[in-house]
């Protein structure tokens, strides 16, 4: 073992360049992965200590008990509770204070005239409690609102939308309201909570544009007179409370707030970037295992050698592998402190870009540094096992050999066996997707079609290295056939060389397919179903926003320019005990704007007790006309519906519509998420939208766009993300460069002799690069086309598995121009991994190139 570990260092230090490639992709997998879990601790860390700051002096909370939850919501919507409760509250033992709490949506105008906070985080509003230990926000600058019209805002909002004490404003509830802010109030000692806005209001404003009905809360905020525990205060209070509503503990409350606020986006982030990390490290074994074999196969007469001598098998090994575990323990201990760094730059990144990363220490446990540091490990050393028993394996008369290049090429049993391979991919692949439409099924299938991929690589190279390298061949003469012969050479090595780039390249193209997908997919739903001319559009509560005022659908109708408007309200009730979001509306009006395709039944006779449901969920629920549906409201209110209407479509109406006059009785904060109007016969689009504009601005001046620009926005998401996509996917196809940079070094150490020949025989140092620098190219374009092939049959599969797994309708879109844009950054990554070898083989001295052994 000695001797083993002896020979490995003497090695290394030998060789230190065949491996500064390999330490690189480790380094950066590594650090990516560390980074990743260090901001996901510390964001997780900081939250956790805002909100328990900001609840510390709340003991206990009173609330509805029961809560109706949708599908896709972590957070159900709870009834109100009675204001008055809080005296109730107050005379129980061991209470030191009890405050109603008013919460609602509420989303301030900037300075500027854009909503602040967009279609993203929640925006809310609700009183301004008096109290200071039971009020979770701070008043940081300026004083309480005193009267009607004044409000406190939070520091990051007001920042964010230019205001000052003083300014005057407009606050959507979703009613505009006039308000002057006076106060600037901070959450836990940040400028706000997370992203999400807040403005307090006096109780009489509060309640009167934030409830549906005089004398309503969302809840009671208890604080404990001294030796009072939290848990002892919930147990004096419960026997004094009505039977339909709860007290909790301040502890359990804050942990919900900030689930609600951070922990969802928290577990998703965070995922996010472990499955890129993944892709990174995945990538890195690639270039890894290449360099080792490649490394392996250039050391077999000196492994010969040392078997001739008197090594062992297993001594050969082991010294493979010590090199190995050498290299990985440094790159991956160079890569936790590149994790830390990167997260450090990301704690001060996040803030220009908007997103608050709470100030404090960077959060590192010893989970974030372990994790990291295995996965390095273990990538490294699993990459090269395989290189190290093969040179366990090198006979002693090899060292007789002349040359020691690794020739291996396409076998027999490779092809059978990646065929078979192949042919499993696409039946299950298939079978998800048009037999039983399941996405893990077609998921199974698609990562059979990626070691497929791989398998095949060393026997679909050559033909593909011949196809693409044709046209060199005619247009650079000797040289572009020179390097197409080098590219050749050695199936499996060039395989595995462009098998790295053809991974990122594919996740990059599944990305860009699905993405495409989902804007074709939205571009036909409003095609489909929305019928109208423009579209006034507000994010639901859930998303965001404080939605749009129910009067404006009615100002808009008035117009002469208008035929008809029509809004599009929300509400949530258990049908037959299962939470479901409905659709409140005109169902008139709704069917002349929106293409509903067959109705069963008449929209026009649902008054105040009938409710109309999509064929889907009539189906589903086995309901036709005439049959009974039993709604429960956030209210306890107990209904029963009859159905009086099934319709087709459902995409923009929703599965379940009732009227304003069914819904008035038990709503709570009323708002429409969306009015879609049609213009009067001979009003044109242009006049039209300006009436529109000039009636919507009374109302907080929403954003008024045509069917085309309200489908684009629809999707305006969807470029965000896949920005985020190409920036992360940018790792992986760095480490894919190193790795064919990497390769096709220790192929020009290979080649020294032969390369010597080539410049004493006549070649100039000019051909020479070119040469080298288009052997990279070739080995990326085969890269390239195998992960375009791959990415759009991924994303071909993925769409239709949701399609058919799902009850939303998917359109299959495949953007060329952007696959287009893709193939050529492939491209122009070979052309530049190409550069640093090219340069090296032309500084090569001829007459010691001709010598070399």
């Amino acid at each position: 073992m000695n001797a083993s570990v002896r020979l490995s260092v003497s090695s290394l230090r030998a060789h230190r360049r065949r491996f500064a490639g390999t330490f690189l992709a480790v380094f950066l997998g590594v650090a990516f992965l560390a980074g990743t879990l260090v901001m996901g601790d510390t964001l997780r860390a900081s939250f956790d200590s805002m909100f328990g700051d900001a609840a510390r002096g709340t003991d206990a909370v009173v609330r509805s008990a029961d809560a109706i939850t949708t599908p896709g919501e972590s957070q159900g919507v709870r009834q109100p509770v009675a204001a008055g409760l809080a005296r109730t509250v107050e005379k129980v033992p061991g209470v030191a204070a009890a405050v109603p709490d008013v919460r609602g949506a509420g989303q301030l105008v900037g300075a500027d005239g854009e909503p602040i906070g967009g279609q993203g985080p929640p925006t809310l509003a609700g009183n301004w409690i008096t109290d200071p230990e039971l009020n979770p926000y701070r008043l940081a600058e300026g004083r309480a609102p005193q009267r009607s019209g004044e409000v406190v805002v939070n520091r990051g909002a007001a920042e964010k939308g230019g205001l000052r004490i003083g300014d005057t404003t407009t606050l959507r509830t979703p009613d505009p309201v006039r308000v002057t802010v006076v106060g600037l109030a901070t959450f836990g000692g940040e400028d706000g909570m997370a992203q999400v806005t807040f403005t307090g209001m006096t109780m009489a404003d509060a309640q009167k544009y934030l409830t549906a009905r005089p004398g309503e809360a969302a809840a009671v905020q208890v604080r404990a007179g001294p030796g009072v525990t939290q848990r002892e205060l919930v147990d004096r209070l419960t026997p004094v409370l009505p039977q339909d509503v709860e007290a909790i503990t301040g502890q359990e409350s804050a942990e919900e707030n900030n689930e609600m606020i951070s922990g969802r986006f928290l577990s998703v982030f965070t995922l996010f970037l472990l499955v890129f990390s993944g892709v990174a490290l995945l990538v890195a074994t690639f270039s890894i295992h290449n360099t080792f074999a490649i490394v392996v196969a250039q050391r077999t007469r000196e492994n010969a050698l040392l078997r001739a001598l008197g090594a062992s098998r297993r001594q050969v090994t082991v010294a493979a592998l010590v090199e190995a575990g050498a290299v990985a323990l440094t790159a991956s201990l160079a890569g936790l402190a590149g994790g830390i760094g990167i997260a450090a730059g990301l704690q001060t990144l996040f803030p220009a870009l908007g997103f608050p990363f709470p100030e404090g220490d960077l959060v590192v446990t010893g989970l974030s540094m372990a994790l990291p540091l295995a996965a390095g490990i273990v990538v490294c050393l699993g990459s090269a096992l395989l290189p190290a028993v093969r040179a366990g394996r090198t006979a002693p008369l090899a060292a007789l050999r002349e040359t020691a290049v690794d020739t291996s090429g396409a076998s027999r049993p490779r092809a059978i066996a990646g065929t078979a391979l192949a042919a499993l991919a696409l039946a299950l692949s298939l079978a998800g997707v048009l037999v039983t439409p399941s996405v893990w099924l077609a998921g199974s299938g698609a990562v059979l079609a990626l070691v497929a991929f791989v398998v095949l690589g060393p026997v679909a190279s050559s033909t593909a290295v011949q196809v693409l390298g044709s046209p060199l061949a005619r247009w650079r003469g000797v040289t572009g056939a020179l390097a197409r012969r080098n590219a050749l050479r050695t199936p499996r090595r060039t395989a595995a060389t462009a098998g790295a780039l053809m991974i990122g390249v594919a996740v990059v193209s599944l990305f860009t397919v699905f993405g495409a997908s989902l804007k074709a997919t939205m571009d036909q739903t409003v095609s489909r179903s929305f019928a109208g001319d423009v579209a006034v559009s507000a994010p639901s509560f859930g998303a965001g926003g404080s939605g749009l005022s129910p009067r404006l659908a009615g100002a808009i109708q008035a117009l002469p320019e208008v035929d008809t408007a029509v809004g599009l309200g929300r509400g949530v009730a258990e049908v037959d005990g299962e939470g479901r979001a409905l659709t409140v509306t005109d169902p008139v009006a709704l069917a002349r704007t929106f293409d509903l395709g067959t109705v069963d039944g008449s929209l026009r006779r649902l008054g105040t007790d009938g409710i109309a449901v999509t064929e889907r969920e009539a189906g589903r629920r086995h309901l036709t006309t005439g049959d009974r549906a039993r709604l429960t409201f956030t209210d306890g209110t107990k209904e029963t519906f009859t159905v009086r209407a099934v319709y087709d479509r459902s995409e923009l109406a929703g599965d379940y519509v009732i009227t304003r006059a069914a819904w008035a009785p038990h709503r709570t904060q009323d708002s429409d998420t969306l009015v879609a109007v049609t213009f009067a016969d001979g009003v044109g689009t242009d006049a039209g939208t300006a009436a529109v504009e000039r009636a919507a601005r009374a109302y907080g001046n929403p954003e008024v766009q045509t069917r085309e620009a309200y489908a684009q926005s629809s999707a305006g998401g969807i470029d965000m993300m896949l920005t985020l996509v190409y920036a992360l996917l940018a790792l992986a196809v760095l480490i894919a460069l190193l790795g064919i940079a990497n390769t096709l070094t220790l192929a020009i150490h290979e080649r020294t002799r032969e390369l010597g020949l080539l410049r004493a025989v006549g070649q100039t140092r000019a051909q020479l690069r070119a040469m080298v620098r288009w052997e990279s190219v070739l080995v990326a374009a085969f890269g390239t086309a195998g992960g375009l092939a791959l990415g759009a049959f991924l994303g071909w599969v993925l769409v239709r598995a949701s399609d058919g797994a799902s009850d939303s309708a998917f359109a299959f879109a495949l953007p060329p121009a952007s696959l287009a844009v893709v193939a050529l950054v492939g491209l122009a990554a070979g052309a530049l991994a190409g550069l640093r070898p090219a340069r090296r083989a032309a500084r090569l001295d001829v007459l010691r190139a001709v010598a070399a052994e």
